[in-house]
């Protein structure tokens, strides 16, 4: 079984050589002019970024599994876990997404392989995960937002808090009613004995230097052929035929068409880019309060699908397999972008 596992993994890893290589000679051939230095910017250190990080999450949550440091981070989300049916160790994992978003979903990948917890575990506490992303990044983007949109970018973002809170309650409902009540049989039972979990340091290290390298390889083996790819389309055109397109697809009577479009053509750009447009067009009397703060939300949903391609896919299939991290990604990026609506359509409606 180990062979044909090895067997497996090296071929994937011929592949995905052989399909990397062909990018390559196909942008080259293409676009000549492409320098070195470009093709660093946008391959090497994104690639290299993503391999460092992951790896690291990765190592992280072997650690936190390995030495029963689960036990304790499941303790701080255990009530809410246990009443949402989804047991100590999602809620370990969802404590440690506060720290490190690639560690948190090492440890779900590893509860899962091993049968400790199944999908729909899998899948809701990855979606409940993006509750402590978005304290994970608030720091950066409080220093961001406010200072370029002003007080619009303010209620702004408490609008992306109120659709994460009404995701993770949406989430612990239906775990509430369609998970199954943990027994004290259950791996996911928190009376469970926890003493087995516990190791020592040498069987720790043992195990990262036995797993750890194989999941960096077949982090290469997706990231790079899917960067190349995005690399293709950026230098063909083709995201600013989407930019073009998306740009158009707003809604123009709750917002000035115009003023939307500059504000979503912004995120789709760079997600500073869009509430730097915001806050120039409130400046030059172009969007009111009100129309800013809804043009962020619609600008934001828009650029969703570009942005997951770009920045999460590559995360996702280098962490998961292709099938599960594409579902992943597809699932949670519609839910966040459906509660994103709900909360701007009621900010309308009643504000």
């Amino acid at each position: 079984m180990a062979k044909t596992s090895e067997k497996s993994f090296k071929k994937g890893l011929y592949i995905s050589g052989g399909i990397s290589l062909c990018l390559l000679t196909i942008l080259f051939v293409l676009y000549p002019e492409i320098q070195f230095s470009t093709l660093s910017t946008k391959l090497l250190v994104p690639v290299g970024r993503i391999l460092f990080f992951v790896t690291l999450g990765l190592v992280i949550g072997e650690i936190i599994e390995s030495t029963g440091w689960t036990k304790y981070l499941a303790f701080l989300a255990g009530p809410l876990f246990r009443f949402a049916h989804l047991g100590y160790r999602c809620s370990a994992a969802f404590t440690t997404a506060f720290f490190s978003g690639i560690a948190a979903n090492g440890l779900l990948l590893n509860y899962y392989r091993e049968g400790q917890i199944d999908k729909q575990q899998l899948f809701l506490t990855n979606f409940m995960n993006h509750f402590p992303a978005f304290f994970l990044h608030l720091p950066t983007t409080i220093f961001i937002v406010l200072p370029l949109a002003g007080y619009a970018g303010g209620f702004y973002l408490l609008l992306v808090f109120l659709a994460v809170v009404l995701r993770s309650l949406f989430i612990v409902t239906y775990g509430r009613f369609r998970l199954p009540v943990p027994t004290p049989d259950d791996p996911n039972d928190q009376s469970r004995d926890f003493a087995k979990y516990q190791k020592r340091w040498p069987e720790v290290f043992h195990r990262i230097r036995t797993k750890t390298p194989m999941r960096a390889l077949r982090i290469i083996e997706y990231v790079i052929p899917i960067y190349l790819i995005v690399f293709l389309l950026e230098v063909s055109g083709m995201f600013d035929t989407i930019k073009s397109w998306l740009s158009h697809t707003a809604i123009g009577a709750v917002v000035p068409l115009e003023s939307l479009s500059m504000v979503v053509v912004g995120f789709l750009a760079d997600y500073t880019s869009g509430f730097a447009t915001a806050g120039a067009l409130i400046q030059s009397g172009g969007l009111e309060f009100k129309q800013a703060v809804l043009a962020l939300i619609i600008g934001n949903v828009v650029a969703t699908p570009l942005r997951a391609i770009r920045h999460q896919l590559p995360r996702y299939l280098g962490v998961y397999t292709p099938k599960l991290g594409t579902q992943l990604l597809i699932l949670g990026q519609s839910l966040r972008a459906s509660s994103l609506l709900l909360v701007g359509g009621l900010y309308f409606l009643f504000i």
